[in-house]
């Protein structure tokens, strides 16, 4: 299974960048993104309250591809593919709406639904929306974690985290999404197999402290 990439229909030139410099600034950017989503995780923790909001999704998406985006954080204005998938994300018109949803869900059932089940969900829905022109895989996997950490009550410890664990693999990251898809056509929602993977990876996570204390393996 390829990588797969956004394609966004009438897209502004990028900044001029060489490969290494790219990639420096996309690990500095997650760093940073990752940061501000400890810091939500910390607010809502102190605040005994855990809102969705549109707006800290789109700040997740500016601190993701900052300099790498003429428009960072900016909602797309156009139709965008992507290539090595049969999804094809809806209209823009209809994103922000689908955004306030997807939140809405969240929020409405965060009583009722688990960790798993609410951070699966938001990683599918907003790779299916697919709300930026870049960084919608970086941004959808990093909100998920910020939506565990939240339900659970902690920033989750480890030092090679579910989102890491997903990039470094992202087969079947790339197979849950077209399962929750598939599902979705008939309007199912089914998001199973993502939670699935994220608890396989969750319980690696762990055992990777447990390892680094000393316990056996």
């Amino acid at each position: 299974m390829t990588e797969r990439e956004s394609a966004p229909e009438g897209a502004e030139p990028l900044p001029s960048l060489t490969d290494d410099e790219k990639a420096l600034l996309e690990a500095e950017n997650g760093i940073r993104q990752y940061d501000r989503m400890v810091a939500l995780v910390e607010g809502a923790l102190a605040a005994a309250r855990f809102r969705l909001r549109v707006s800290a999704l789109i700040e997740l998406n500016r601190l993701a591809v900052e300099g790498l985006e003429v428009d960072p954080g900016s909602l797309r204005s156009v139709p965008i593919r992507i290539s090595n998938t049969d999804h094809q994300p809806p209209p823009a018109s209809d994103v922000p709406g689908l955004l306030e949803e997807m939140c809405d869900y969240v929020n409405d059932s965060w009583e009722s639904r688990t960790a798993l089940h609410l951070s699966a969900y938001v990683m599918w829905r907003l790779n299916w929306i697919h709300p930026w022109k870049d960084g919608n895989g970086r941004t959808s996997r990093v909100v998920s974690y910020l939506v565990l950490c939240a339900k659970t009550g902690f920033v989750l410890p480890g030092t090679t985290t579910i989102p890491e664990m997903i990039a470094g693999n992202k087969h079947p990251y790339y197979a849950a999404l077209d399962a929750a898809d598939e599902a979705w056509q008939t309007q199912q929602l089914d998001v199973s197999e993502m939670e699935s993977l994220l608890a396989d990876l969750l319980a690696k996570q762990l055992v990777g402290i447990y390892a680094a204390a000393g316990g056996p393996t």
